[in-house]
């Protein structure tokens, strides 16, 4: 303690909110605060290795083939971050790649077709495939804004109440940004909503 007194005392004042780590994510202290975590100094004293990340060039994470977040391991820990991070920049470029093949298709398809009812189901099968690559489109723009939460350490994170996310709904749904008990109450209000 007494070589990681000094470091504190220079990286951050206590109670002040100034310095890097838990401080800088609202929604991560929100939470730390509201369950009675550690003290601002000590939580600052574990973010230490990971504040000096932040300053220098961020090294590769190993992550092994068969790596699965765990619950007992720490939370948004690097190796849960990076397989996060390579699940989103894979799905991203399945989506990508399937786009070029569609605009392919399009292209190859603008042909003039003189039977009305093949011309018909042709054109119902362009908007259909068009409206499908729309809302790929906005998907690859969530995924986008899921490595950004990555990068500046608000991944993970319930949007509302700062709360984890649960790691079984960020693997089936990476773009996620509330926890399932938090998306059911938005859900709830915005179908009232839409009633009135």
């Amino acid at each position: 303690l007494s070589a990681v007194l000094p470091t504190l005392q220079s990286c951050c004042k206590v109670g002040s909110g100034t310095g890097s780590g838990a401080s800088d994510n609202p929604r991560r202290l929100r939470y730390e605060r509201a369950q009675g975590a550690y003290p601002m100094a000590l939580q600052q004293i574990a973010d230490l290795p990971s504040q000096q990340k932040g300053a220098e060039m961020k090294a590769e994470v190993f992550l092994p083939d068969d790596y699965r977040p765990a619950e007992d391991e720490p939370f948004m820990n690097d190796l849960q971050l990076e397989y996060f991070r390579r699940k989103l920049i894979g799905w991203k470029q399945d989506l990508l790649d399937q786009s070029a093949e569609t605009i392919e298709g399009l292209q190859d398809s603008a042909r003039n077709v003189p039977d009305i009812a093949d011309r018909a189901s042709e054109e119902t099968d362009r908007a259909l495939e068009l409206r499908t690559r729309d809302r790929q489109r906005k998907l690859v723009s969530k995924i986008d804004a899921a490595l950004r939460r990555i990068d500046n350490g608000e991944f993970g994170y319930c949007e509302m109440t700062g709360e984890p996310i649960s790691l079984k709904r960020l693997d089936a749904r990476p773009i996620a940004v509330m926890t399932l008990e938090a998306q059911e109450k938005h859900e709830r209000r915005e179908k009232v909503h839409r009633e009135e």
